[in-house]
């Protein structure tokens, strides 16, 4: 009977054991899957975050500055230019940009194979790195180049383009445009094939046209599509570097100078690393406030 009740015991207690076992691998299991991606954020995003903050409260010998960083970035004039050039550069470009793309995937988004071939064609630039980009649209610039023979080609005299301080800007914003429309195009793509075709049909039974089942149908189920692709190409606006680093390196007259770029110059250029990290930190309070009217965005067409 001892022995029986050992056994009985210990048999109690394997299950016990295994029971925690199974428990703790239970919980373990999804953290071992999640390490790669919680030491990418903590290496990648949390760190450098950290630091950006570190930085830009320092002064240039390491010690604490306050916000002295701030300070005088938000009253240098040189800053406030920065910051109207970029502003200009994301106003102009996003609307551009996201009304193109979307003028496209109403045209693009048929099944044809002319259709399938012309939204292959829109796209292509997509496929190119920026800073290759770049140097295609530099040379269509030049003098000389393919944009002037085809403006003199219908009569039109020849333009400065990046060396004019009034022409530059835009002339960025065509090069940008010119690769991002074909992304954003095929985001609104998707977005319009998931519009039910029953609703079309039966808005064609009541007599509504095209222009009606346009702004009725289509613009009404896209908002979350185009509120996507406006955020997004807002932080891309903001973010943009290579065209300008290699292109105009901010000129003519400070007419290009963007945020990203002037963020480059202070930290590389002019070894003042505390006030790049500090115009950095500012640029991503900017991306952090663009986030959440993405996610406001959202939660507004959820509840709709």
């Amino acid at each position: 009977m001892a022995m029986e009740a050992i056994a009985e015991g210990q048999s109690v207690t394997d299950v016990s054991t295994v029971g925690r076992f199974s428990k703790w691998r239970a919980a373990i299991a999804p953290l071992l899957f999640l390490t790669p991606a919680l030491v990418a954020l903590i290496g990648f995003r949390l760190l450098p975050a950290g630091w950006l903050v570190q930085q830009s409260l320092s002064g240039p010998d390491g010690e604490f500055a306050g916000l002295d960083n701030f300070g005088f970035l938000f009253t240098a004039p040189s800053f406030a230019k920065t910051l109207q050039a970029t502003l200009t550069f994301v106003a102009v470009t996003v609307p551009l940009q996201t009304v193109t793309s979307f003028g496209l995937a109403l045209l693009f988004a048929g099944n044809s194979r002319i259709v399938s071939l012309l939204r292959v064609l829109v796209f292509l630039p997509v496929f190119i790195p920026s800073s290759v980009a770049a140097i295609l649209w530099g040379a269509a610039y030049r003098p000389q180049g393919l944009a002037n023979a085809l403006l003199t080609s219908v009569g039109v005299s020849a333009q400065p383009f990046l060396t004019s301080p009034d022409q530059a800007l835009m002339s960025i914003i065509v090069m940008s445009s010119w690769v991002g429309v074909g992304f954003w195009m095929m985001f609104l793509i998707g977005g319009l094939k998931d519009i039910p075709r029953d609703l079309y049909e039966a808005a064609s039974i009541d007599g509504a046209g095209k222009l009606s089942s346009l702004w009725h149908i289509t613009i009404p189920l896209m908002r979350r599509p185009l509120a996507f692709v406006i955020v997004a190409d807002t932080v891309s606006a903001f973010l943009l570097f290579a065209p300008i680093a290699i292109l105009t390196r901010g000129g003519p007259n400070g007419s290009t100078q963007l945020v990203m770029f002037d963020v480059y110059q202070q930290a590389y250029f002019f070894n003042d690393v505390p006030l790049a990290a500090a115009e950095g930190l500012t640029l991503m309070v900017i991306m952090m406030v663009i986030i959440l009217i993405q996610f406001r965005l959202l939660s507004r067409e959820k509840q709709l």
